[in-house]
């Protein structure tokens, strides 16, 4: 036998083992961490302000209420 006459088989047989499997699994994209910005602390600031403004508005509103009812 040849060496080109058992090379034939031995390559047919490894392809088809390469080709048999199943493909992998595709591995879960992990997304970058976070990275803080200048501006975070800013955001967080105008964000406390206005749930400040809105408490400052419903007590006034309640304040309102108990006014107009006082007055009645």
């Amino acid at each position: 036998m040849s060496p080109r006459a058992a090379l034939i088989p031995l390559a047919s047989a490894l392809l088809l083992a390469a080709c048999s499997g199943k493909p992998p699994a595709p591995q879960a994209e992990t997304k970058p961490a976070r990275v803080a910005t200048p501006w975070d602390d800013m955001k967080k600031d105008e964000q406390r302000a206005k749930d400040v403004q809105k408490t400052v508005d419903q007590q006034a509103a309640e304040q309102r209420k108990q006014l107009e009812a006082a007055e009645q």
